[in-house]
Order: C-alpha cells, then sequence, then structure tokens
C-alpha cells in the first residue's frame, strides 16, 4: 500500500538513531525524461522512501556545477543545478518530504570550489597579490623560471595537486592549489570571507528548512600558511586534521544550534587515528561522523568486533551516537566487495578485472544489512543496497567520467560503476528510471529486470522486502530505540550481541552452521527457512522468552 503524506510531528534527537539514505541525484529517478536524476524523480519517489522507512535523505550535491567531480565542483551554493530542478523545487521537496517524515539533509564542500565559481573567475582575472587571490592558495613556483610545483604535496585523486596559471600577456603566472580535480580549487580557511561566506550559506539552506549538513573532505579545510613540503612522520600534517578546523566547527555548531529546531552537522573525516577522529565530535562541534572504519573491515568476525567495540568505546565519552555504514557513493558496492577473496575496501586496491562471486555477495550482503542496522546509532543507506545492487564494473571506457579514474592513467576504475541508474520497473534499459526509449547517463546492464524495485516488491524474499521489514522493526522494536548494547557467548567465527528488552542478533561470519537459542523468537533472518540453526554467512534477530 503506497503512503499518503501526513504531518509528522518532531523527534528530539532524532539523528541519534535515525535510518538516512543517500540520494545521488543524478542516478536516482528521472523526473523530466532527459536521462538524469532530479528533484521531480525524487518528489515522485517519496512515497517509496517513506514506505521503506528510512527517516532522512542525504543529497549528495546538488548545486550548480560543470560536474568535473561528480557535483562536487560547486559553482553556486545558493541555487539548483538545472539538470536537476529549480531552488523552488528544492524548496518543494523539502517541505513535501517532511510531510512523510523525512527530513532532508544537503552536502558542503568547503574545502573547494569549482574553477567556474564567481570567486575563482575574479582570482584569475586578478594579479599576484590581490584580494581576490588570497581567498584561495596562489603561489609562484620553484627553480629559476618557476616552473616546478610549489611543494611535494600529493593530490587525494593521484598526481600534483598544483595547475600553473596564465598571465594575460601568455606567460607562465601563478599555481594554484587543488587536493583534487584541477577544476576544484582550494579556499583559504584563514581568509575572513571564506568563512563568513561558508557561514551565511549554512543559514540559506537552514532557514529554508534542510534539518542539517554533510561536510565533504571536513578534515582537509585547513592548510599550513607557509604551505611546506609534506614530511612523513611530522606532526602537525601541512593539511589534515590540523587544529585550526576545531574553530570553524565549533562556529558551525553554533548556528546550528541557534534554531528552535537544531539542525545537526555531519562530517566526513577520513582519518586512520581513531583518537583524533573523535574529538571531532566533542558536545560543541559536528553530531556525528560516517564511520568509514566499519564500512573498510573484511568480512571477518574478528575485524567487525573490533571495528564495532573500538567504535562505541570512542564515541561514548564525547556523548556522540556511532553510525553505521557499508556503502556510499565513493566505494564499490557490497555485494560486489563482500563476494570478493578480498572483503575489505581500499581506493589504493581498486582494479580492473578483480572476480567477484555475486551469489556469496549477495548472501553476505543481506547478512550485513541486520548487522548494520542492529547495532545502537544512526545508520546511512545509499540507493540502491536495498535492491542488492552490484557494482557495475563493464561500463564503456568512453563512458566513463570520474576523475579518480582519468588521474590514474586508466588504471583505477574509478567510482562510476556504483553510481548507475536505479532500475524502478520493467524488464529492459532504462528500468523505469527514465521514459521508454530515453538513455540514461550511464547505461545500466541488460540482466537487472530482477533487480527493479517493481520486481522485488512481489517476492517476500528479496533483499528489498528484507530492508522493508527490518527497518520497520527497527522503528517498532523497543530493544533498538535503546542505547543498551552488549555481546553474548558465540563459537568462533559469530558475533551475537543483545540490545535491551529481549532483543538479539546473532551473525555467523564461519564456514559451518551454528545452533540458535531454543527459547528465542526469530523475528527476522537475513535467509531461511533457520530450522534451529544459523547456517554461514546469516544474520538473525531474537527475541528471548520472557
Amino acid at each position: 500500500m503506497v503512503q499518503q503524506p501526513q504531518p509528522q510531528p518532531q523527534r528530539p534527537g532524532w539523528w541519534r538513531d535515525a535510518a538516512i539514505y543517500q540520494v545521488y541525484p543524478r542516478s536516482f529517478a528521472d523526473g523530466n525524461g532527459d536521462g538524469t536524476g532530479d528533484l521531480a524523480g525524487v518528489r515522485a519517489k517519496l512515497p517509496y522512501l517513506a514506505d521503506l522507512g528510512i527517516e532522512a535523505i542525504w543529497f549528495n550535491p546538488w548545486y550548480p556545477s560543470p560536474m568535473a567531480d561528480g557535483g562536487y565542483d560547486v559553482a553556486d551554493y545558493r541555487d539548483i543545478d538545472p539538470a536537476f530542478g529549480t531552488l523552488a523545487d528544492a524548496e518543494k521537496l523539502i517541505t513535501e518530504a517532511l510531510q512523510f517524515g523525512i527530513r532532508t539533509i544537503v552536502d558542503v564542500v568547503p574545502n573547494h570550489i569549482s574553477d567556474t565559481h564567481p570567486w575563482f573567475r575574479a582570482a584569475l582575472a586578478a594579479p599576484p597579490g590581490s584580494p581576490e587571490r588570497e581567498r584561495f592558495h596562489f603561489r609562484p613556483g620553484r627553480g629559476p623560471d618557476g616552473s616546478e610545483p610549489p611543494n611535494n604535496w600529493v593530490s587525494e585523486f593521484g598526481g600534483v595537486p598544483w595547475t600553473r596559471t596564465t598571465n594575460p600577456d601568455g606567460t607562465p603566472g601563478e599555481w594554484y592549489l587543488h587536493l583534487f580535480a584541477t577544476q576544484q580549487p582550494d579556499l583559504n580557511w584563514d581568509h575572513p570571507e571564506v568563512r563568513a561566506e561558508h557561514e551565511d550559506i549554512l543559514r540559506f539552506w537552514f532557514d529554508r528548512g534542510v534539518s542539517g549538513v554533510r561536510i565533504d573532505s571536513a578534515a582537509l579545510c585547513a592548510k599550513d600558511p607557509q604551505l611546506p613540503d609534506f614530511e612523513k612522520g611530522v606532526d602537525p600534517h601541512p593539511f589534515v586534521d590540523r587544529e585550526e578546523l576545531h574553530g570553524i566547527y565549533r562556529s558551525w555548531r553554533a548556528i546550528a544550534d541557534s534554531y528552535d529546531d537544531p539542525r545537526v552537522l555531519i562530517g566526513e573525516v577520513w582519518l586512520p587515528d581513531a583518537e583524533r577522529f573523535v574529538r571531532y565530535l566533542r558536545p560543541d562541534e559536528m553530531h556525528t561522523a560516517f564511520n568509514f572504519d566499519f564500512l573498510a573491515r573484511a568480512w571477518d568476525a574478528e575485524q567487525l568486533r573490533t571495528s564495532i567495540d573500538t567504535t562505541l568505546g570512542l564515541h561514548a565519552p564525547v556523548g556522540a551516537p556511532a553510525t553505521w555504514v557499508l556503502c556510499n557513493h565513493d566505494v564499490t558496492r557490497t555485494v560486489t566487495r563482500y563476494g570478493r577473496a578480498d572483503t575489505r575496501f581500499n581506493f589504493a586496491d581498486k582494479a580492473f578485472g578483480t572476480p567477484t562471486d555475486l551469489a556469496l555477495g549477495l548472501r553476505r550482503a543481506r547478512a550485513g544489512a541486520l548487522l548494520s542496522l542492529a547495532l545502537p546509532g544512526a545508520v546511512y543507506l545509499y540507493q540502491g543496497e536495498e535492491l542488492g545492487l552490484p557494482e557495475v564494473e563493464n561500463l564503456p571506457l568512453d563512458r566513463l567520467q570520474d576523475p579518480m579514474h582519468f588521474r590514474s592513467g586508466g588504471t583505477d576504475p574509478g567510482r562510476d560503476g556504483c553510481r548507475v541508474p536505479l532500475p524502478w520497473s520493467g524488464t529492459t534499459q532504462p528500468y523505469g528510471f527514465s521514459p521508454d526509449g530515453v538513455e540514461p547517463w550511464l547505461p545500466q546492464p541488460d540482466d537487472w529486470a530482477a533487480l527493479t524495485v517493481e520486481a522485488q516488491s512481489a517476492d517476500p524474499d528479496s533483499i528489498l522486502s528484507l530492508y522493508r521489514t527490518a527497518l520497520r522493526l527497527r522503528r517498532s522494536e523497543p530493544g533498538l530505540r535503546s542505547a543498551e548494547f552488549g555481546w553474548l557467548p558465540g563459537a568462533p567465527g559469530v558475533l551475537a550481541f543483545h540490545r535491551g528488552d529481549g532483543f538479539s542478533c546473532v551473525v555467523n561470519l564461519s564456514d559451518a552452521p551454528v545452533p540458535l537459542p531454543g527459547d528465542a523468537t526469530v523475528l527476522l533472518g537475513s535467509a531461511g527457512p533457520l530450522d534451529g540453526e544459523l547456517p554461514p554467512d546469516t544474520a538473525v534477530w531474537l527475541r528471548q522468552a520472557g
């Protein structure tokens, strides 16, 4: 039954245990029939998202952008890219989603902007030392003729993170810093105009009803003003996790807390040091941050238990909720990754031609879904994970768009394979993503007919049905709303824990079946029938008797 919108009451602290759905706008649903996903498509699918059981949508950037990096090269934060719609469309979406009880979270990208942004165009037109260039990191080159980059840093996308400009007379000019693509010049966060601009951007979207922001590359904004060479082992790092960042996010938190319904700050913080990671979650900084450690771990009981223990232990002292995520728009889809011999995720290990067992990966992805949804804290669900979509690894090379692929010299497959448009209905492309006869911006596989929302909605054993049931139970089971968590005894290769009110979760990551407790009622299993034992690569939710 399609859910109809009803006004929803506010739930204070909703972000502490919410199920949040990530929408990559280009690939979710095409509402105007041009082959690209848009806000009209999202608005049309709000009943689907409400029926799925999510409580908020996090949108990847929807702002005007040349799309040099999938929208993370923002040209204007106060408008919507015409490919996605208009600012009025966004305002309607925010309002309509709230009628379904779904909040909106938007991306902000403070480290850099697009090279088409008016600020950067003005900087290129201005001479060295001008106020316009002070908003960025312009420097003369090294060497007798300035032909060498100003320092030895390496781009996050590989290669040199500096590009040389050309003076009006055609001679070589200064260099500018871009930790990501050439088209993404880094901002100078020591400049007061940069800080003031971003604080105003937050207010612009908060005033329109956005419930929070996800902060992209949150640990990279601040730079050592001298831009020195990177030296391994030298602390502080010249551009990662610098102390100045915490002052920036404290000012943002003050803005978020100034609203009657306080807004939420969510950080993308890739740091290997867990203790430094959690410093961003102190009570006057961010509310939550993505748990990339859990995402990157292998399908291994010991590794996952270590990640869970570390995550919960570090979050507790600062009072921040943990977050759990299996996949996002940057990483290999769960079904594909969990079907490989090496089930970890590491950007450096991505390569063409890596074999995978998709049937095994799907079984593990189903079990991983119940594991992540049973843990205390918030959970993030990337679009298409509820359909069990695999990574599309045979995209034509001439259709690839991700700069990670091109800056690697073609050795890295890039991230396009997890960004292929969703299949909604039908048996052939475009599977209801666009009208029949319209080619999506990235091609879909020919064998996705069984993975559509339409097909899986009719199958009670589908992964979509599993997610719907699990998300419903996550809202209705008292134990899953509590902060209680404790490990239960289990055989080697088995994770078993309780959450309160008799609820427990058991995940068998071993290669042999294990017995289930005889006094427990099965609420939900990732595979079935169970017949008193839990097969390998299977998870179950239980309620203890009494």
